[in-house]
């Protein structure tokens, strides 16, 4: 069960003041929060099956989860939300999952348009949307050009989304301008190949949670998460709401990043 405690420092979102909050005997620290959660969303179909229930059944209830997820990261100031609703590997399952899934998808922007306006969140996209049915990317265009003066949350979805093939084209960019000799193939560093990727101007995940009992990345953010804190859960995503978002946001706080420093070097610094 949640509870908001009142602490010294106030924090006000959503027209409430909150000063910090205690879950299950733990305090949330609203000053050190993740800036970019990314999350692979998974076991949606199966939830739904253990419900006796088709799996598309699963991904509407997900989509559920989406706005509570989307809404908690506003409320309580994280600034990126980066979800793998679509690798380009889904492109193989059967034909009637994907139709239903990219209904579900252009159903979901549309009716999240106005609530994305009047909470301030920008939603922007990566991956291959050439692949999306017309009726999404035009459904997608719009949302994101209506949204693009928001600043508050940055709601980033991963659709036809995957790592090797970003890598891929980031590297195809790279060559063409060092062919063009507009860039000196010894100046590359992982600097130039950030600046080539999906998610060129966004700092890289401090956060990677992954739903549903599963234990890998599949090809998701591959760059980005080199340094990102691992999440994972047995929970599926229909199941995956705030107060369970939360816990995983209170083990991060624990964690201990060092990125390659000692305990010692960070605790005198």
């Amino acid at each position: 069960m949640l509870e908001w405690v009142e602490c010294v420092v106030s924090v006000a979102y959503f027209g409430y003041c909150y000063c910090g909050f205690t879950m299950s005997g733990t305090t949330i620290d609203l000053d050190r929060l993740p800036c970019h959660v990314a999350i692979i969303m998974d076991g949606n179909g199966r939830w739904a099956k253990t419900r006796k229930k088709p799996r598309l059944y699963g991904h509407k209830v997900g989509a559920d989860s989406v706005s509570d997820i989307v809404a908690t990261c506003r409320e309580i100031g994280i600034k990126y939300l980066t979800l793998y609703a679509f690798s380009s590997e889904n492109w193989h399952r059967p034909i009637q999952e994907v139709t239903g899934l990219m209904s579900i998808l252009k159903r979901y922007l549309e009716s999240e348009l106005p609530r994305m306006q009047k909470n301030d969140i920008k939603l922007i996209s990566i991956g291959d949307r050439e692949r999306l049915p017309e009726g999404v990317r035009t459904s997608l265009a719009r949302v994101i050009s209506e949204t693009s003066g928001n600043t508050k949350l940055t709601l980033n979805l991963a659709l036809s989304y995957g790592g090797r093939d970003e890598l891929v084209r980031a590297v195809k960019k790279i060559n063409h301008l060092c062919l063009e000799g507009k860039l000196d193939p010894a100046t590359i560093s992982d600097v130039t190949i950030s600046e080539h990727l999906d998610t060129a101007g966004m700092p890289d995940p401090d956060l990677l949670i992954r739903t549903g009992g599963e234990s890998r990345l599949s090809n998701f953010l591959l760059w980005q998460v080199s340094y990102a804190e691992i999440y994972f859960t047995d929970i599926m995503w229909p199941d995956f709401r705030k107060e369970v978002f939360l816990q995983a946001l209170s083990d991060y706080q624990v964690r201990e990043r060092r990125f390659g420093r000692t305990g010692d070097q960070l605790h005198t610094e």
